[in-house]
């Protein structure tokens, strides 16, 4: 017992009168540093006492935006592991089109008491969403951590791969290739991790001489067919290399090109991003910037762990540097083919 009052002050940062009051349901310690001493438990291993078991579920709410990017799984996975490790159980909440709505995944998230919330993208990273239920999370100070890039008034810890390195890399590696039209696919103007992509690779393709403007930069919806609809018409403008802001519409890329008699990349070059699994498996396998979901991934859970025990963790944005995976997608740039 006085072994496992020591270790949980410690954790905690409080004394073992302290953690023994807790222990022992007496009066005089405050509802935040109650619920910490709990949850230290919890990760520490300790059985909790039977009259304060059933208080807080071990739950960890892992909200996807989709399931067709095979991006979002891989990040579910490293996370859910990690989690694992610690003692919790994540719950996975999907969004599906007509479904539950994120704002109704945080409340039944609230209902079944969870210990915290890891979202994988979602309305905080557009600009002109409803942010309501994001607001009730940090009122009720439940710790959640927010990958991919927020709106600045949402004040929680966020892990991001750093789009504009991830940019930078991608119209170096086409320049070095000979490419002069280089066009760009991303996701809604509204999109934080879009906003950001386009001002780097206007500033990077700015130092090889070249613009980026209204003609060379297509908004899509994330999905196959947005990528399709989109470079069909950088492609139609004489766009010999294009950057997309996801493998998904880098893969409906390809299928626009081969729709338009063009092989990639003998007339074409594409660049994904995320490295998605099996993208080495594609015809022709993608050349893609690699998100580091595992380091991410396990980035997100110290944070959110440091929350539950009460530590204090950065809220400032953590950037985690991308690579560029050269595959077969990319090559050098053809003769200037005419703009239609």
């Amino acid at each position: 017992m006085t072994r496992r009052l020591a270790e949980v002050a410690k954790k905690v940062g409080v004394s073992e009168a302290t953690v023994s009051r807790v222990l022992n349901g007496k009066p005089g310690v405050s509802d935040r540093t109650r619920a910490t001493v709990l949850t230290a438990l919890d990760v520490l291993g300790y059985e909790r006492p039977t009259q304060l078991r059933g208080e807080r579920s071990r739950l960890v709410g892992l909200v996807l935006p989709e399931l067709q990017n095979p991006i979002f799984p891989a990040f579910a996975e490293v996370v859910g592991g990690a989690l694992a490790q610690q003692g919790f159980t994540p719950v996975l909440c999907t969004q599906t089109a007509g479904g539950v709505s994120e704002s109704d995944y945080v409340e039944l998230l609230l209902q079944q008491q969870v210990s915290g919330v890891v979202f994988f993208g979602g309305l905080y990273a557009q600009a002109e969403s409803p942010h309501d239920h994001y607001r009730r999370l940090f009122l009720r100070g439940l710790p959640t951590v927010l990958t991919n890039a927020a709106i600045p008034d949402i004040g929680f810890p966020q892990v991001s791969c750093d789009d504009a390195v991830a940019v930078e890399q991608a119209v170096s590696h086409l320049v070095s290739l000979g490419h002069r039209r280089i066009g760009l696919l991303l996701g809604p103007p509204d999109h934080m991790p879009t906003r950001r992509k386009l001002a780097a690779a206007r500033q990077a393709a700015a130092r090889a001489g070249l613009e980026l403007g209204e003609r060379e930069v297509e908004h899509a919806l994330f999905s196959l067919e947005g990528g399709q609809a989109g470079a069909g018409k950088l492609f139609d403008r004489g766009m010999t290399g294009v950057i997309c802001a996801s493998d998904p519409l880098a893969l409906g890329a390809v299928r626009a090109a081969r729709r338009r008699g063009l092989s990639v990349p003998a007339d074409v070059s594409i660049v994904g991003f995320d490295d998605s699994p099996f993208m080495t498996c594609t015809d022709p396998p993608l050349t893609t910037i690699r998100q580091p979901i595992e380091a991410m991934g396990r980035a997100a859970v110290e944070l959110l762990v440091g929350e539950l025990v009460g530590v204090r963790v950065t809220h400032d944005e953590l950037l985690f540097e991308p690579e560029l995976v050269v595959r077969a997608s990319t090559g050098p740039a053809p003769r200037e083919r005419a703009a239609a």
